[in-house]
């Protein structure tokens, strides 16, 4: 296994890493000496072909992280290096240059897209931007390729976003996320706004794509069943710190931080005899405010198993197993068992 730094984890693998987040901080001002602590030091390699999954209830800086990952935002501290380039350095062509390898695929199907665009133009915009195809004829031929890889009739380029299911906007999202060939995308919580009925079939089509196109994603949601299911690794973040990351069968099955466990047994199983037998662990105390900048541990206030160094001092990003980070006081005090 390889690190990039002392906070950032990846598998035992000799693909190389793609994107590499190093102590990211994104604190967003608000006036009056008011300031959102959105994210707050999270570092993590991305290797190339891989899906690393990021979770988190709502609020946990999982999107500002994916955004800020792309240079939608720019970092208050920390970097971030796409195949070993700074993308927040990069200035000029040769930053659109990089960033065409970079794209995003939005939550919401029914806000992403401009109601008084057609498909084409929709799909069209990133190829006129980067001056692709400029023949009309080519163009036409590469969106209706897009739409048929995303199982889209190439007909639907005539229609506009209002015409269309939840579904099949997102697909259209996608097919024009896909449209720069890009090596690497981020899906913001991509099934979140979906029927449960369609939510497999976008699945199926974004790991359809991943072996076509040799893709590499990072995958943000909140459904932890969605996330292992999908994802090599999976990283767990707490009010903008990460909390744990490991491969999912380990983080699922051997679940190392406190928080994580109690993620875990919220999870409900199909087995009501087993069900039955589980413990749920429910969380006391008050969530803190991302307004104040945190003191010790984040977790804190909720946690079970706080001690009085949690209080004062914040938890050391440490590997546990091979693979296997997390940050948490009580795995140091007792042998990375909570």
């Amino acid at each position: 296994m390889t690190t990039a730094s002392t906070q950032s984890a990846c598998t035992s693998t000799d693909r190389p890493v793609l994107v590499s987040v190093h102590n990211l901080k994104k604190h967003f001002d608000l006036g009056r000496q008011q300031c959102v602590y959105a994210v707050n030091g999270v570092s993590f390699d991305i290797h190339e072909g891989e899906t690393l999954g990021l979770v988190g209830e709502s609020g946990c800086g999982k999107s500002t992280t994916g955004r800020s990952v792309l240079g939608l935002y720019d970092p208050t501290a920390g970097h971030v290096t796409f195949r070993g380039q700074n993308i927040h350095q990069v200035k000029g062509h040769a930053r659109r240059k990089l960033l065409r390898d970079m794209q995003m695929i939005f939550q919401d199907p029914y806000a992403s897209l401009n109601p008084r665009a057609s498909v084409f133009d929709l799909i069209a915009e990133p190829l006129d931007i980067h001056g692709l195809y400029p023949s009309k004829q080519e163009k036409a031929q590469r969106v209706g390729m897009l739409l048929e890889e995303v199982g889209l009739n190439a007909s639907f380029a005539r229609r506009y976003p209002h015409e269309f299911s939840g579904g099949q906007r997102q697909r259209i999202g996608i097919a024009r996320a896909l449209a720069l060939e890009p090596a690497f995308i981020v899906a913001d919580e991509p099934i979140s706004a979906l029927d449960v009925s369609i939510q497999a079939q976008i699945v199926q089509l974004l790991q359809r794509l991943q072996r076509e196109r040799k893709l590499t994603f990072l995958f943000i949601a909140h459904d932890l069943s969605m996330v292992q299911y999908v994802s090599d690794r999976v990283g767990v973040m707490y009010m903008g710190y990460m909390a744990e990351l490991a491969g999912s069968h380990e983080l699922y099955h051997n679940p190392l931080h406190p928080y994580t466990q109690a993620l875990l047994s919220a999870i409900p199983v199909p087995d009501p005899q087993i069900q039955r037998q589980r413990t749920s662990q429910v969380l006391h105390g008050e969530l803190p405010s991302p307004l104040a900048p945190t003191t010790g541990c984040a977790f804190k206030s909720r946690c079970p198993k706080a001690m009085a160094v949690c209080q004062s001092e914040t938890p050391v990003w440490r590997e546990h197993a091979t693979g296997h980070f997390a940050a948490c006081h009580a795995l140091d005090a007792n042998g990375s068992r909570p």
